[in-house]
């Protein structure tokens, strides 16, 4: 396996050695198992599952099922989990191990309402002593490395995240991703890539840095300015999966891939497609397959009328045969040149 590339050694997260630099963002409701294998057939060297909560009490459910379905055939595997208590932390990455899961992510950047008002997310970011308490208590309780995801801080008057990245590092956490705003910011604004930066500059686990990457050269430019060892990559994701081929294949050789035909596009939506139906069955993959396809839509400049029409597809036979129809590049509902 390749140790490095143009920029030097590959990162290291324990003792696994990752294939690039390139990682999917863990997303909940879109990187389900079907979005992970298309992020890793582009490159992605890490694709997290959905966030998932650590009270195992609540795993029977049919959303918690499909989070923890754990990709057995790809290595290696993470899963994300999301709490505020350490023992019940310890207890849910404790299982996810033994159900296959080689690196432990703990969210602590997710600034969704409903995450946040449990304290949990980058609601904790507001308690660096339980933070502490709660990667040092999960980093003992397994035997695989543990990662952490987090934010600048709860908000611009705290801005915290040189503490909470020693304090990670202090607790044996064996990387960190930081998105570069903080809750109060949610998506809003310009993330900060000096503050991530001054971050790598003291610290010695791998540093990922996220937000605001929507193309090769952004990334280029965020690795060189911030001197991370990876790049994380969520939202530019969705609707366009090929572009962790184009930052990945960037990012190792400085050469840009041709990029992909509508033809080779619309075969892998129509492959995703199908996966989402297979993995949900055909009554929630219609309507998991939707969030996707309205995406999709957007990149291949689809009509609204033709966009809404595809959207309210009764049936998973419609919904692909019309998917087929509007990305075949045959010039049903595009506009996008191959």
């Amino acid at each position: 396996m390749t140790q490095t590339d143009r920029r030097g050694p590959l990162p290291l997260i324990g003792d696994i050695r990752l294939t690039g630099r390139i990682a999917l963002s863990p997303m909940a409701g879109i990187t389900d198992a079907p979005f992970r294998r298309i992020a890793r057939r582009f490159g992605a060297a890490l694709a997290a599952s959905e966030m998932t909560t650590a009270d195992t009490a609540l795993w029977q459910s049919s959303k918690s099922r499909h989070r923890l379905d754990i990709d057995q055939d790809a290595s290696p595997r993470v899963v994300q989990i999301a709490g505020s208590e350490p023992q019940q932390l310890a207890a849910a990455a404790e299982a996810v191990v033994e159900r296959g899961a080689e690196i432990v992510d703990i969210n602590m950047g997710c600034p969704a309402k409903k995450v946040c008002k449990k304290l949990a997310g980058s609601a904790l970011l507001q308690d660096e002593r339980l933070v502490a308490e709660i990667l040092s208590t999960v980093v003992s309780a397994v035997p695989v490395p543990v990662t952490l995801k987090t934010r600048l801080g709860w908000d611009q008057q705290h801005l915290n995240i040189p503490t909470i990245a020693s304090i990670a590092e202090d607790a044996g956490i064996a990387a960190i991703a930081i998105h570069g705003r903080t809750r109060a910011c949610r998506y809003r604004g310009d993330a900060r890539f000096e503050l991530i930066r001054d971050v790598k500059r003291t610290c010695r686990i791998p540093v990922f840095a996220n937000g605001d990457i929507v193309s090769a050269q952004v990334a280029q430019q965020v690795l060189d300015f911030t001197g991370a060892d990876g790049l994380l990559i969520g939202r530019a994701t969705q609707g366009r999966p090929w572009i962790l081929r184009e930052i990945s294949e960037f990012i190792a050789s400085g050469v840009l891939p041709a990029p992909l035909s509508i033809r080779e596009r619309h075969a892998i939506i129509a492959d995703h497609l199908k996966a989402l139906h297979a993995f949900y069955g055909e009554k929630k993959g219609l309507l998991m397959a939707r969030k996707h396809l309205n995406w999709y839509c957007k990149e291949f400049n689809v009509a609204d009328h033709r966009r809404r029409e595809l959207l309210a597809t009764p049936t998973v036979e419609l919904q692909a045969a019309l998917a087929g129809q509007m990305f075949d590049g045959t010039g049903h509902s595009t506009s996008v040149a191959a």
